[in-house]
């Protein structure tokens, strides 16, 4: 090959033969063959950049895992509920005892809340729309609330039984029957209860519990999830745990000094009001979510800072905090960012750590010039403590 000019004064280089080398003694006089094109090569389109505005690139179809997993363990606690329920009313009935039948109308209730919470998971899997944008995750957490709600409703009702029957002596109990039936509820509770137990009972990142702690934090340890209708179930199973327990020990007194049957509504009494105070985490929790409260896993201020290190990020205002459910938190704010700093690399930036450091499932951040007078903007400002 040897360079042959090229229009524009350029060089471009050819093959050539034998003949055409020039020089003594056959010598071949070429230049480097590492010369410039004549024209510049079209310049290769850049990849696109790793990070973009979602998380996920596709929306995920049908249920999480999470969720199987939760609709898995109600519809096997269903089951198990409605097999005892039937039993326990059986028993109560042939045994004329109150509190039986008050722990088979708890596990009606159980049967009910579960099956409304089926219905709300299933419900969660439909896909947003222009009228339900945010899709219907928070179907769970009403799920949850009518759960708290009807147990309440039954409670309320046992409750003035057994103030009736503690009023009046005139009822009789089958102190075995009575025995039998308490027992097998404790077995069906236990069941229960061992189906619906979750590792962690709500979004919780690290063993402090509601305090904050990055996930960076614990690289290789899972992040435990709990769904917030099992929770309700599971808190449900625990408060009828602890009344068929009572149920038994009435049971056991009754039968062997049938005198003491005032037992019976006693122990409905007292067991009731401990079912009622157990589903109080629960209805916390659940009326956080609906008054968009911020999620206990997530602090204001850790945000807020996180915000702030980014690069180029002089400060940040409009910051809100709330969650869908129990495990779905979302975010967004405003940043303020220096005018030399690059509005698309701090919108990476800042939105990688808040997924990767907090564990949102929907981040919104708007990019804005920072401007002195944002210092006096009421609107600008911090929200104050609760």
């Amino acid at each position: 090959m040897e360079p042959s000019p090229a229009p524009g004064g350029s060089e471009t280089t050819r093959l050539v033969s034998p003949r055409d080398r020039g020089g003594a003694g056959g010598g071949l006089r070429l230049k480097s063959l590492f010369t410039e094109p004549s024209e510049p090569l079209p310049e290769e389109p850049k990849p696109v950049g790793f990070h973009h505005c979602h998380r996920d690139p596709m929306p995920q179809q049908g249920l999480t895992p999470e969720r199987l997993q939760a609709r898995r363990q109600l519809c096997a606690a269903c089951a198990v509920c409605c097999v005892f329920m039937a039993g326990e009313v059986v028993g109560g009935y042939l045994a004329h005892s109150l509190a039986i039948m008050t722990d088979a109308a708890h596990l009606l209730a159980d049967v009910g809340s579960m099956m409304g919470s089926l219905f709300s998971l299933w419900l969660s899997t439909r896909p947003a729309t222009r009228t339900m944008t945010f899709g219907w995750h928070r179907s769970e957490t009403l799920g949850a609330l009518a759960s708290v709600v009807s147990l309440w409703m039954v409670t309320g009702i046992l409750l003035y039984l057994a103030f009736i029957r503690l009023l009046h002596s005139d009822y009789h109990i089958e102190g075995g029957a009575m025995l039998l039936t308490a027992s097998i509820a404790v077995c069906a509770n236990l069941l229960m209860a061992f189906v619906l137990h979750q590792a962690g009972p709500s979004h919780s990142h690290g063993s402090r519990g509601a305090e904050y702690a990055p996930l960076e934090e614990r690289p290789g340890e899972p992040l435990p999830l709990g769904n917030t209708s099992v929770r309700a179930a599971f808190v449900h199973v625990l408060g009828d745990l602890l009344q068929s327990l009572g149920v038994l020990a009435a049971s056991i007194l009754i039968y062997f000094k049938p005198q003491y049957k005032a037992a019976d509504p006693i122990s409905t009494f007292l067991f009731s009001i401990c079912a009622l105070g157990s589903t109080a985490p629960t209805l916390r929790d659940v009326l956080r979510v609906l008054m968009e409260g911020t999620p206990c896993s997530v602090g204001f201020e850790p945000v807020r800072d996180t915000l702030l290190s980014v690069p180029g990020v002089r400060a940040t205002h409009e910051l809100h905090l709330w969650a869908l459910t129990l495990t779905y938190h979302v975010a967004s704010a405003h940043l303020a960012i220096d005018a030399a700093a690059d509005p698309e690399a701090v919108l990476a930036e800042a939105s990688s750590r808040l997924y990767s450091q907090f564990g949102f499932s929907s981040c919104t951040l708007q990019v804005e010039q920072y401007r002195p007078e944002m210092a006096q903007c009421l609107r600008c400002q911090e929200p104050p403590q609760a």
